[in-house]
């Protein structure tokens, strides 16, 4: 079996990972980064990013983590294709098998950069209009539909506050909640039901999604809930946002780990550091609540400060 020493392992790319592996590059920690099978994370299926600092013009999804890929790769980061699907947290050396592979990686600390994935409906238009109409992300992509027609799919706060969000930017906007309620929290229903841009179908489920190159419009089916007859119809809109929640990537690590009651990785106040000593969380694996690149990137950043501080104490030690 093949082995790899560091003193810093990276799990999981995307812009914590990248920038984790830049910082602590730069640190003379030699890390390790094992990429996971989506290098880059969820942005590489996003097609326009304008918020990112640097990027006047704006920049692709995937051209901007092939640039932060780059950029620790030229500072001297091994990058490892796969993903790690077990560790062992309870001794350091840590030591984490790649998927896929016969190498294993020891190292003195763990950045853990996994991220979470988006839930979907498991249409397979989601998938064909992926980047081109459909979205995860209100605060990413809402931007890209100002003054068109965009509808958001689910019942809770995830969903109230995209379509809020979203009313400020779209000339209407269409909720789609499978029961006859909303979720949400008291005032997040009482904003949406009050808010002149955003019409809530109740008993709605999407059927499927349409349109040529791209998103056009979606098919629905409203159920009446005390005749039980269904009425199938089209709605035509620009944006599909899924609104249902974010799972983060920690199933590899449970039982090791602290993670709250959604499965986030929970790190101590003021810092990335998890409740076992030299391992860290940076990026959507511990953040969820703002998701976003330039958050991740900075959760990154401060990770691999995090584990070098740690390093040069024991060493001291």
């Amino acid at each position: 079996m093949s082995e790899f020493k560091t003193k810093c392992l990276i799990i999981g790319s995307g812009p914590a990972g990248y920038t984790a592996a830049i910082y602590a590059s730069r640190a003379n920690l030699s890390p390790i980064l094992v990429e996971g099978y989506q290098p880059g994370g969820q942005l590489t299926t996003t097609t326009e990013v304008e918020n990112f600092p640097g990027y006047v013009e704006g920049v692709s999804g995937p051209q901007l983590m092939d640039d932060l890929r780059a950029q620790a790769a030229r500072y001297g980061a091994q990058i490892i294709g796969g993903e790690v699907t077990e560790i062992d947290l309870s001794k350091r050396p840590f030591v984490a098998k790649i998927d896929g592979s016969e190498h294993t990686v020891e190292a003195e600390t763990v950045i853990i950069s996994t991220g979470a994935s988006a839930k979907y409906l498991g249409l397979d238009d989601e998938k064909k209009y992926m980047g081109m109409g459909v979205s995860a992300c209100a605060t990413c992509d809402g931007f890209f539909y100002r003054k068109k027609v965009v509808a958001v799919v689910g019942g809770g706060d995830t969903a109230c506050e995209e379509a809020l969000y979203l009313s400020n930017l779209a000339s209407k906007v269409f909720m789609i909640v499978r029961k006859d309620y909303l979720r949400a929290s008291k005032v997040m229903q009482q904003r949406v039901l009050d808010n002149p841009k955003i019409e809530v179908l109740f008993n709605t489920v999407t059927k499927g999604l349409f349109g040529e190159e791209v998103l056009r419009g979606a098919t629905v089916v409203t159920t009446n809930p005390s005749s039980g007859v269904a009425d199938t119809y089209n709605i035509d809109i620009d944006g599909f946002f899924l609104g249902i929640g974010h799972k983060p990537n920690t199933a590899f690590l449970r039982g090791q780990i602290e993670l709250d009651d959604a499965g986030y990785i929970v790190t101590m106040p003021g810092s990335t550091a998890t409740n076992v000593e030299g391992v860290y969380a940076a990026g959507d694996v511990a953040d969820p609540t703002y998701k976003q690149a330039i958050s991740a990137a900075g959760m990154g950043c401060r990770a691999a400060l995090d584990a070098e501080r740690y390093i040069t104490l024991h060493q001291e030690a």
